[in-house]
């Protein structure tokens, strides 16, 4: 049995909203493991979905850079948000978004290989830069949208420096619109990305590793609802359709208006321009997500190291 520590109930108490003595019960029937235990908290009605924002696990900054129809995000990681603030820090950001947008890179190791204006590669520019700053910095990801004729938005939220941010989202809408169209509306939507966080751009697109794992919570649910298999049956797969819907950013409610489906928007504003207009995709890169920061009691690490 995994030992079951307050950092561990405050941290799926902060994730679920649920009592702590539920979270302690939680991690206690998962054997520790946070997913799990908040899946078991979903699944007795302890605790709404998961929050899709979730804790940021790392610092550092998500960069994006636009030339009319590319776009491209990059996210580099440092130990700490002082360094996020570094002058040189945030030019190295800056300089692989350029970088990975005028080479057309949509991967970190090809982006690592490329060449940096100041010499040698990106990867010894950041290994350069770790010596000097002081703290290790890692180039974690890259992506890239890319339409035929249209535009492709950018937008960074809560902007540390123009570009550069904690949550960095690039909107890609495809068609024969006029650029003052287009832009106001790629903006609107790139707002919406950033606030709603959509998994995929439909619901076709959500990874069925997500769905498999949205209707095992919602079976165990209605297996305790004590109504015949027939009706569990549909009141699963209601939950998972459901889920899909919202998930899906052609299909979310625009945050706008809390009430009109983010396909309508862009159909009425093709519709009132007399053009053609298509949201043929979207990045959204927040800070730290998917990465767990390690937590550490710091009056023992001083004592271990004082051989106490």
């Amino acid at each position: 049995m995994a030992e079951i520590t307050a950092a561990a109930v405050k941290e799926l108490r902060d994730r679920s909203g649920a009592g702590m003595m539920d979270c302690k019960k939680a991690l206690t029937e998962a054997n520790g493991d946070i997913e799990a235990a908040t899946d078991w908290l979903r699944a007795k009605g302890l605790a709404a979905a998961q929050k899709k924002s979730s804790r940021t696990a790392a610092e550092g900054l998500v960069g994006v850079a636009v030339a009319g129809t590319k776009g491209v995000a990059v996210e580099v990681n440092s130990e700490t948000d002082f360094v996020a603030k570094n002058d040189q820090f945030q030019d190295f950001v800056r300089t692989v978004s350029t970088i990975a947008l005028e080479n057309g890179v949509a991967d970190a190791d090809a982006l690592s290989n490329a060449a940096y204006p100041a010499g040698g590669t990106v990867a010894e520019k950041l290994v350069a830069n770790i010596a000097t700053i002081g703290e290790n910095q890692t180039l974690r990801r890259v992506g890239q949208v890319e339409v035929s004729q249209g535009v492709v938005v950018p937008y960074v939220h809560n902007a540390a420096a123009p570009g550069l941010g904690k949550i960095g989202v690039l909107v890609a809408l495809e068609g024969d619109a006029s650029a003052d169209v287009l832009e106001p509306l790629g903006k609107q939507i790139a707002m919406h990305i950033a606030a709603a966080f959509p998994l995929a751009l439909s619901s076709a697109d959500i990874d069925p590793a997500l769905l498999e794992r949205e209707r095992a919570i919602a079976a165990e649910k209605a297996a305790e609802s004590g109504k015949p298999a027939e009706i569990v049956a549909k009141m699963v797969d209601g939950a998972v359709a459901k889920y899909a819907k919202e998930n899906a950013l052609l299909s979310q409610l625009f945050v706008m208006d809390n009430k009109t489906p983010v396909a309508d928007v862009v159909a009425k504003a093709a519709k009132e321009a007399g053009a053609s207009i298509t949201l043929k995709n979207y990045i959204r890169f927040q800070l730290g997500e998917g990465i767990e920061k390690e937590t550490s009691d710091f009056a023992a690490e001083v004592a271990a190291a004082a051989g106490v």
